[in-house]
């Protein structure tokens, strides 16, 4: 059905980590798993925006969805650590004020995206850290977690087999399971979240893209939103979210084409990865290189598309 003419646009896209996934490997599973968490994901969104709401809102309520569903690397069912534990990250920001919330190490908040907003609006702060992330939540009466909450029986097993051949290719059959949401809202705003448990088996607290504003996370309403998924080091040295952004408002970029050519120079320094975006106008989309990636879109005139695979 087409919408009304007069209907505000709206758009939301998400998604849940790229990777290796191909037809014939995710097991039948995993795939119909991945595709109702994004799709449960998709419609908390989608009942924000189609309801006038603030895509600051809409954003946060994907990303806690999918912090919640073990089949994503986020929140619950987080990936571990070397050491065995589980540290996540996770920033969002606002595209109308470029106000932005970070967090990373954290290790006892249930949502690590409230936490993030939390860091935003309620302290004079950007980016928390470890202990401290944690201890804001607790002052803010932010959901804690036990971290048996987060562990699941799938990660450990991927942690076991890591750890077993250390010298094996790490990414042979990696799924980087960030989880991202960027959506325009009624009002024309635009906002980016992100969220993740980070990389397999990682040490002496590394932190990839996902929370550092500007490489795997960036709103600004004269643009559009990004969050990203992939090799945080490389996305980190492209700045890659805010490229996107700065390539649709200062050089008049489509947001396929700075997509599209923010991949390509990711190819060529030999990472692996894709983003989604979202621009002022309403439009929206993803590229990736990898085989598949976790990913999904409404609109105000279009239903949910819900899709993992690269040929779909």
């Amino acid at each position: 059905m087409t919408a009304a003419a007069d209907t505000p646009p709206w758009t939301i896209v998400i998604h849940g980590g790229s990777g290796s996934m191909r037809r014939g490997v995710l097991s039948d599973a995993d795939d119909a798993g991945g595709r109702a968490g994004l799709k449960a994901a998709i419609d908390a969104a989608t009942a924000i925006l189609s309801a006038g709401g603030p895509a600051l809102d809409a954003v946060e309520a994907a990303i806690r969805v999918l912090e919640d569903d073990p089949h994503f690397n986020a929140g619950r069912g987080s990936v571990f650590t070397a050491e065995g534990r589980i540290e996540c990250d996770a920033a969002i920001m606002d595209g109308a004020t470029l106000a932005a919330g970070a967090v990373a190490g954290v290790r006892a908040t249930r949502n690590p995206i409230t936490l993030a907003r939390a860091v935003m609006e309620r302290s004079s702060h950007v980016f928390l850290a470890g202990a401290g992330a944690d201890g804001f939540a607790r002052a803010q009466d932010i959901e804690s977690a036990p971290p048996e909450w987060f562990e699941t029986a799938e990660r450990r097993r991927q942690l076991d087999e890591i750890l077993a051949d250390p010298d094996a290719p790490f990414d042979s059959a990696m799924k980087y399971g960030t989880v991202g949401a960027v959506a325009l809202d009624t009002r024309g705003h635009v906002a980016a979240a992100t969220s993740t448990g980070g990389l397999t088996g990682k040490k002496w607290g590394r932190v990839g893209d996902s929370p550092l504003i500007g490489a795997g996370t960036y709103a600004d309403d004269r643009a559009c939103a990004v969050s990203c998924t992939g090799a945080g080091e490389y996305f980190i040295r492209l700045g890659v979210a805010h490229e996107i952004t700065a390539r649709v408002r200062l050089a008049g970029e489509t947001i396929e084409d700075a997509a599209d050519g923010m991949i390509a120079e990711l190819t060529e320094m030999g990472g692996k990865g894709g983003v989604i975006v979202v621009s002022a106008d309403g439009s929206g989309g993803w590229a990736f290189n990898t085989p598949g990636m976790y990913r999904a879109m409404a609109t105000h005139d279009a239903p949910p598309e819900i899709a993992i695979y690269g040929d779909e």
